[in-house]
């Protein structure tokens, strides 16, 4: 019941966006080598047809585009883009949710870890 109210927003987007689209030509082919990985990381042959590797490609580049676009419509209400935006869109699909706030935290530590390394290391040169 909720789907035909949403159809219709991302139709309207679409149609929007066509002439954006038509402007914008986007390289092909950028991220097939990842791609290609990342398909047979999943369980496809090794060595997959470049048609369905251009077909994944356009699905994600589409999606990535999209999410981007709604964050930034988010955002623009408080006048800037943060990544609270992008996990409040994909608050509803738990698994990305958890896996966007590991990798979050992650880079945190990471952050920390070199902060605490820079600083053992000036500390080293301070004593010589």
């Amino acid at each position: 019941m909720s789907n035909p109210s949403t159809g219709t927003s991302s139709k309207a987007k679409v149609g929007s966006s066509q002439p954006a689209e038509a402007s914008f030509k986007r390289k092909r082919g950028v991220f097939q080598k990842d791609l290609q990985h990342m398909m047979y990381g999943f369980g496809d042959d090794a060595n997959p047809l470049p048609e369905t590797v251009t077909l994944v490609e356009d699905i994600v580049v589409e999606y990535v585009t999209d999410l981007a676009h709604k964050a930034q419509d988010i955002g623009s209400k408080r006048g800037k883009l943060s990544v609270e935006d992008f996990l409040y869109l994909i608050r509803k699909d738990t698994p990305k949710l958890n896996r966007c706030t590991e990798l979050l935290s992650m880079q945190e530590e990471l952050k920390q870890a070199r902060k605490a390394f820079e600083v053992d290391e000036e500390k080293l040169a301070t004593l010589e």
